[in-house]
């Protein structure tokens, strides 16, 4: 259940209309500007790096961090009027809410409620990118890679739990800090320990058990 939206959000979108973004698209560009402050209205968005100057369409190589809806999107960038520290890219559709950046800081400027709202953004996301930093130094990648197939995986029509690998493994490699062959290896690993089956496009979740164990959560 999404958390309710503070009334001084409410107001201050109440004259946007919501823009509905594929999953893929980029939402931000590094080091752009912008005139505007967004609000993620509903769906998940990731942060990070791209890989691939000039390519819009493909998702994070270097991920750091991601967030899901209601919330502002690069909310540092907004306060502060900087450019995008980071890309921001749908990870699912997404609906956005588009603030010009003056009516942003108007409001931010007169509303108490509203600045309190924004510094808890502002501080869930430095804290989310502070563990997934102190995940990645502290956890080998065995872990790492069986808290991102619990954080992916979904219900299957045989009462299982199953993640399917929509992006390439090198991708998925670089949001878990690794070299694409330590991923193949950690993920034959798992397998020969009967805590995940399958192989291609499909990992079932034999043991989610036994995954939670290995990842420490």
């Amino acid at each position: 259940m999404l958390a309710p939206v503070p009334t001084a959000i409410q107001s201050l979108l109440a004259h946007s209309s919501p823009e509905r973004r594929a999953a893929g698209s980029v939402l931000l560009r590094r080091g752009d500007t912008t005139a505007a402050a967004w609000y993620l209205e509903s769906g998940r968005v990731i942060f990070g790096i791209s890989g691939t100057p000039g390519n819009r369409d493909e998702l994070l190589e270097h991920q750091l961090g991601q967030m899901q809806g209601p919330g502002w999107v690069d909310p540092t960038a907004a306060v502060l009027e900087m450019p995008a520290a980071m890309d921001v890219v749908a990870q699912t559709d997404v609906v956005l809410r588009r603030i010009p950046m003056a009516d942003f800081q108007a409001a931010l400027a007169a509303n108490r409620q509203l600045s309190t709202t924004m510094l808890t953004g502002v501080a869930q996301a430095h804290r989310e990118q502070t563990e997934l930093a102190v995940s990645r130094l502290a956890k080998g990648a065995e872990a790492r890679c069986a808290e991102w197939l619990l954080q992916h995986a979904e219900s299957n029509d045989k009462g299982g739990c199953a993640v399917q690998l929509q992006q390439r493994k090198r991708l998925i490699a670089a949001q878990l800090g690794i070299a694409p062959e330590t991923l193949s290896r950690v993920l034959r690993h798992l397998r020969e320990r009967s805590l995940i089956s399958g192989s291609g496009r499909t990992v079932n979740l034999v043991d989610p058990g036994g995954l939670r164990s290995l990842a420490g959560v």
